[in-house]
């Protein structure tokens, strides 16, 4: 019988519509974990609560705009009336935005902070009152190559995402010593339905990122879910403030 990590746990999975977010949100549950799945598209997550709870496992569901603090804290505030309490918070609700900067528009940019800095602020916010309360709570924010790789056409992506990685490490110390863990899971190139758009519109090309990838292919969102369900358990009890990359080699390699 494999041992369920996060038996007994109550996590909110933001972005667990699709992608990344989805695949953690189902780890989490098969962990152990009742999950509170938030997205901005409601059929999405039925979909995925009704596969959550045929399998034995409890899920609510929320629709949010991430972006909106007032939002994000009525979420939080229904899960604690709910379940009690919040052990585990992953945030992965997330857009991607490629354009050459000097056609970026001021909307544009802002969108990409608000949605991928300001929503996963607002939910550490919330979250983690309710988690120092109850002196005990796991934070994943999820960060990408480009919160430390240089990578043109990305400046809103890469500005929100660095930003990321630098809310996760000033949160880790300022909570750890109540008990909260803070991370950061940095994913490579991973094959996404937010991926697969930006192939579709010719913005992308697999074949460079899987020829400089030694792992010779791109990642699947599983490859993501284990090390998120790991980095939320009690193994990892001593990782604070810390940044996993998980992107098959690519940022580490140093070939042609």
């Amino acid at each position: 019988m494999h041992h369920q990590r996060l038996i007994g746990r109550t996590a909110i999975v933001t972005g667990a519509g699709r992608g990344i977010g989805r695949a953690i949100a189902r780890a989490y549950a098969h962990e152990g974990a009742r999950v509170a799945l938030v997205s901005r598209t409601r059929e999405e997550l039925e979909q995925l609560a009704t596969e959550i709870r045929t399998a034995g496992g409890d899920a609510l569901c929320f629709t949010c705009d991430v972006r909106d603090s007032s939002a994000v804290n009525n979420v939080v505030d229904a899960v604690v009336a709910q379940w009690g309490t919040i052990d585990a918070l992953v945030n992965a609700a997330g857009i991607p935005m490629v354009s050459p900067t000097v056609e970026l528009s001021d909307e544009r940019w802002q969108q990409a902070l608000d949605i991928n800095l300001n929503g996963t602020f607002f939910f550490c916010r919330a979250v983690g009152a309710v988690m120092l309360k109850h002196q005990f709570g796991t934070i994943v924010n999820i960060g990408s190559l480009h919160s430390f790789q240089g990578i043109p056409m990305r400046a809103a992506y890469a500005a929100s995402k660095g930003a990321v990685l630098q809310l996760t490490r000033s949160l880790a110390t300022e909570w750890a010593p109540h008990g909260v863990r803070v991370n950061c899971i940095s994913p490579g190139w991973i094959r996404t339905p937010l991926q697969d758009s930006l192939v579709a519109q010719g913005k992308l090309d697999r074949a460079p990122i899987i020829a400089r990838t030694p792992a010779r292919r791109v990642g699947e969102v599983a490859d993501i879910a284990g090390p998120a369900v790991f980095l939320a358990s009690d193994e990892a009890s001593f990782i604070i403030g810390e940044q996993l990359v998980i992107d098959g080699g690519w940022g580490v390699y140093g070939f042609l």
